[in-house]
């Protein structure tokens, strides 16, 4: 097995959500990346259309981000986030709820979108536990959503591959039904019109378990990594209205929809929902150092601050709970979102996005095109007896004709960075054009 220039064997690492054995016969190696761009070892510029995975917003190689994390190393590389502070992780704490809507007043940080979700659960079931409520023990997730790869985020999550390996994994939990529905909803553009209905579904599994057993519903506000499938028109707003009924907590996993990715700061803006609790990572450092972000309401952070002052709170954390790179990395992002406008810019450019995606209608095989803000999916026919190999051989053949994109089954999935301009839209474009008509 030969290894491209400057690495060793190729054997060794044993990598993530990868076909090994294929990828090692012919890599696809990446070394510098600048902006929308990044360089393979042959020398080539191949576009990202997919910001990383969903999280390089500000696009590559940033100077204020590299710049910060520069001065951190030098400055302070570690402090240990028990029992002991540094100014940086409070500084940005106090940033970053001035983002979220209101009422989300508090925040813990992460180290990645999974350890973000396992927060969010585990911090839902404490507080209705400190409440005197313990009898809610019952999370309620979706089908098709993605939530981390730990044991309670695939638990609530609904992708069948995620799970299936893992044995039985945590008890009293129940998935609401996804929204994807083609047969009505193909080529909408923006948010469907059919499909609220599906959030009654939660009436029925709050009826068969008790309301007095539930405590806490996870979805994404648009499942990315399932293909882009987006909530029907007022479908939040009931889900909202339920677990309001119910005293049940709603959570939204912004993991990708957080920090600009539809044209607002976080997807709860864009849709007028807010829920009791937003898990994010990602695009909260630009992708640069790895760090997540749990934004609770005041209400759940209150509810712990009982009992003598001496006494830990809340038993949970992580060694890297709000790491001095981490969070030089992440005031760096910020300050380049604001400073480019960054988490509104998706707005502006996203009639362009739409018009430009659904453009492609009519190629061969394709099924449907979905956009909302600037993420955007292309659902291709899949091959009889051979669901993913179409849609891997699109991203193989854009690879080489110098465009990043993503699938996941036979869904081609774009979130490009939120600095792409309309002429890099074009070549988007213009390049899954000739790679979608060249498809067997």
């Amino acid at each position: 097995m030969n290894a491209p220039v400057g690495t060793n064997n190729l054997d060794a690492f044993w990598m993530p959500f990868t076909a090994n054995r294929q990828f090692k016969k012919a890599p696809r190696m990446f070394v510098a990346a600048d902006r929308m761009h990044y360089t393979t070892a042959e020398g080539n510029k191949v576009l990202d259309a997919t910001a990383g995975l969903w999280c390089v917003n500000a696009g590559h190689n940033r100077p204020k981000i590299v710049e910060a994390i520069r001065q951190q190393a030098g400055e302070l590389d570690y402090a240990p986030a028990f029992q002991m502070g540094h100014p940086k992780a409070f500084e940005l704490a106090s940033k970053l709820v001035q983002l979220t809507p209101p009422g989300l007043d508090h925040v813990m940080f992460t180290n990645s979108g999974s350890e973000s979700v396992e927060t969010a659960l585990k911090t839902a079931l404490a507080y209705h536990r400190v409440k005197g409520d313990g009898s809610r023990f019952r999370l309620i997730g979706r089908e098709r959503g993605y939530h981390g790869v730990n044991f309670g985020g695939i638990s609530v999550g609904g992708i069948v591959a995620n799970r299936k390996m893992f044995g039985t994994l945590l008890t009293g939990v129940d998935h609401l039904p996804h929204t994807h529905d083609l047969e009505r909803n193909a080529f909408t553009r923006l948010q469907p019109e059919h499909g609220a209905e599906r959030a009654d579904e939660l009436e029925r599994i709050i009826t068969l378990h008790d309301p007095s057993t539930i405590a806490a519903v996870i979805v994404e506000p648009v499942a990315g990594s399932t293909g882009v499938l987006l909530p029907p028109k007022g479908y939040l707003q009931k889900l909202r209205d339920i677990c309001d009924k119910h005293g049940i907590l709603l959570i939204f996993d912004e993991v990708i929809t957080g920090f600009g990715r539809l044209g607002t700061p976080f997807g709860a803006d864009y849709f007028g929902v807010t829920p009791d609790i937003i898990v994010t990572a990602k695009g909260l450092t630009n992708g640069v150092i790895p760090m997540g972000a749990v934004f609770v309401k005041s209400e759940i952070h209150d509810a712990f601050m009982h009992g003598p002052e001496h006494m830990i709170e809340f038993f949970h954390g992580y060694t890297y709970s709000g790491n001095p790179m981490a969070s030089a990395a992440a005031l760096g992002t910020l300050e380049t979102y604001q400073e480019e406008g960054l988490l509104t810019r998706g707005a502006e450019l996203a009639s362009y996005w739409e018009e430009a995606l659904h453009s492609l209608k009519g190629l061969p095989h394709v099924i449907d095109i979905r956009n909302i803000g600037l993420i955007g999916a292309i659902e291709l026919d899949p091959i009889a007896g051979e669901p993913t190999r179409r849609a891997f051989s699109a991203f193989l053949d854009a690879y080489n004709k110098g465009l990043l994109i993503r699938t996941t089954g036979d869904i081609i999935a774009m979130s490009p960075p939120l600095i792409i301009e309309k002429g890099e839209i074009d070549f988007i474009i213009e390049t899954l054009g000739s790679v979608l008509k060249s498809l067997d």
